[in-house]
């Protein structure tokens, strides 16, 4: 979709931005550009809708090189994304969001009929925040707005330039999430910015990590990244604690969990103590007739049935889920194990050990190119 051939942007006092760069950026894909301030980050993708021009090279949007083409009509069929939203203050919501729409010359009924499809997309109601002024949303608020109007001409490509950066973490992560759903349901081919490597991994299909003069030093994903950086400088950058930024990218799997002891609502607490004492276990996973999660119950009380002996399952994650996201259940229930569902249905536990291993073969597979699977990890009895 997007292809930068060896595209170099040069200053009059002979400072090179970019230098001889060449990116591709799949049909659908989200690539990150990453690193430190000044490094042309920004710069390569200003020049792909040609609010910077480049010195050399050529840059193409679905085989046509549109360093030939007219820049106004280009920008037109790219939405754009920058911090606090880049809104006119002067305008209402909903005149923001159908801004290209209504450059474009859709009549007044489909642009607006479209732009109150996009602020609900984006978790806005149009009713309450429709008639608003950006100065009366707050900054999370701003950037759906944001995100909506360069999603209201339906463009291919998205331009996005540190978006979240203005808004406290706990905004920010909550526009991350959403904006996952988002590109999952619609599939743009996403440019995105950002100095944050956290938020580089967490978003990207791939990622670019650039050094200074506009230099790629490293191109893959981000997993990849993280467990085998190409350089020392890629090293430096992701940090030494790139094996916990990979727990964010790593699902997950089957092998990954253990099958303790099962029992049903309907068993006898004796029965029920009998199998976990030949498991050798102090508690037990407790499923429905549907084989669906109930809750846990251990060894302290022997009488009734195991309905009247079950406790919540607060510590929990769905199948597929990220390795940090289990590690944050197990962190804030202080929980020896996590149990691991489909829907409703039990698959298994995740324990810390577990987690470890799956995170070791993670790694492990990245740096030999194998199938995770196949990785056999190295103990102190081994």
């Amino acid at each position: 979709m997007i292809r930068l051939d060896r595209v170099t942007k040069r200053y009059p006092d002979g400072t090179d931005a970019v230098a001889d760069l060449s990116l591709d950026v799949a049909t659908g894909e989200l690539v990150t550009l990453v690193g430190p301030s000044g490094c042309g980050k920004t710069t390569t993708m200003k020049m792909v809708n040609r609010l910077i021009e480049p010195t050399s090279g050529r840059i193409f949007l679905d085989d046509e090189d549109i360093t030939r083409a007219d820049p106004v009509k280009l920008r037109r069929r790219m939405g754009y994304v920058i911090q606090s939203g880049g809104l006119f203050p002067h305008r209402t919501v909903l005149e923001n969001t159908v801004t290209v729409p209504s450059l474009l010359g859709w009549d007044r009924k489909k642009a607006r009929s479209r732009g109150v499809e996009l602020l609900e997309l984006v978790g806005l109601d149009p009713a309450k925040l429709g008639d608003r002024y950006p100065h009366q949303l707050s900054g999370g608020q701003r950037q759906r707005v944001g995100v909506a109007r360069a999603l209201a001409a339906d463009p291919p490509v998205l331009l996005m330039d540190e978006p979240f950066g203005a808004v406290d973490p706990v905004v920010r992560e909550h526009l991350q999430t959403e904006f996952l759903r988002l590109q999952q349901e619609l599939r743009k081919t996403i440019l995105f910015v950002t100095h944050d490597i956290e938020e580089a991994v967490r978003l990207g299909d791939r990622m670019a990590v650039f050094s200074m003069g506009g230099r790629i030093e490293q191109f893959d994903t981000p997993s990849s990244v993280l467990g085998a950086p190409a350089n020392d400088y890629v090293a430096d950058f992701v940090g030494a604690d790139r094996g916990l930024k990979r727990l964010s990218v790593t699902e997950i799997t089957p092998d990954d969990l253990e099958l303790p002891p099962i029992v049903h609502l309907d068993d006898p607490m004796p029965e029920a103590l009998a199998k976990l004492r030949a498991a050798g276990s102090r508690w037990a996973v407790v499923l429905d007739d549907a084989g669906d999660l109930h809750g846990w119950v251990d060894d302290r009380v022997g009488t009734g049935t195991v309905r009247d002996r079950a406790r919540r399952m607060e510590a929990w994650v769905p199948v597929h889920a990220s390795l940090k996201q289990a590690f944050g259940e197990m962190l804030q229930h202080d929980a020896g194990w996590i149990a691991v569902v489909d829907g409703d249905r039990f698959v298994g536990v995740l324990t810390p050990a577990r987690l470890h291993e799956a995170l070791r073969r993670s790694i492990g597979a990245e740096e030999r190119d194998i199938p995770p699977a196949e990785v056999v990890l190295d103990t102190i009895e081994g």
